[in-house]
């Protein structure tokens, strides 16, 4: 088994804006393409097209209809990987010490050489963040794509994950949450992040932005109102005579 480091030098992560997700799933596709070729681990499907689609995904998007306790009905988009959590739950249970997390910047990765494919660390993580790959039979996660933010050989800008790169609507954030004077950091303490189910005591790194408050309508009729008025009370022309003559049929 493998112990967490008493502490990291830094606290590498993701904030997500569920403001300004669309459920494009961009991100989704990004981490599988750069898992696939750049990482060198790929992520097997085994049924990707049929009614019932099977495959190795390690981040996923749901999406939620909601209604908040003020303001009018949300439809919220939730991506979801593994958060690196401070406290993690899945380090301490792996049997072969597999699965670890770096001291030197928090990211919690998988030995897939060590790993044995028994599922405990899955078992153990409260988000669900981990899956076993069926092909591989190792298990698989998010590793921020640690093997682009160090890479000297990319541009500059392309030293972060795949799925912040590849966002349009500048929903995810990169960097060290460890900093307060981060951007990451600043974007958190303005828009009040939060932790996701904070009640599980696993500390995760990663950060949501709530989605804002949305105005209450008394009904769509009403914002809609100025594009319904009728043209004329009656028709006119030959649909006023088609009209007519029908209605003495």
């Amino acid at each position: 088994m493998t112990a967490l480091p008493d502490r990291t030098d830094r606290k590498l992560g993701l904030v997500i804006d569920l403001d300004t997700c669309v459920g494009c799933h961009a991100c989704v596709v990004a981490c599988k393409g750069w898992n696939d070729q750049g990482y060198g681990a790929p992520l097997s499907d085994q049924e990707p097209y049929g009614a019932d689609p099977s495959g190795t995904f390690l981040n996923r998007v749901h999406s939620y209809e909601i209604k908040p306790a003020t303001g009018g009905a949300q439809h919220v988009h939730f991506p979801k990987s593994c958060l690196h959590c401070e406290d993690a739950p899945c380090v301490p249970v792996c049997p072969t010490g597999a699965s670890y997390k770096r001291a030197e910047d928090g990211i919690v990765l998988v030995n897939e050489d060590a790993c044995i494919g028994c599922g405990l660390c899955a078992w153990a993580c409260p988000y669900g963040a981990r899956e076993l790959d069926l092909a591989a039979g190792v298990m698989k996660k998010c590793t921020l794509c640690v093997d682009r933010i160090y890479n000297e050989a990319l541009p500059e800008e392309d030293r972060e994950p795949a799925c912040v790169r590849t966002c349009p609507a500048n929903a995810r954030h990169f960097g060290d949450l460890g900093d307060p004077d981060s951007a990451v950091s600043q974007l958190v303490a303005e828009r009040g992040g939060i932790d996701l189910m904070p009640e599980q005591g696993a500390k995760p790194v990663n950060k949501y932005l709530p989605p804002r408050p949305r105005d209450a309508w008394e009904g769509e009729a009403d914002v809609l109102a100025p594009y319904l008025a009728l043209v004329a009370e009656e028709p006119q022309g030959f649909l006023g005579w088609l009209d007519r003559t029908l209605g003495k049929i």
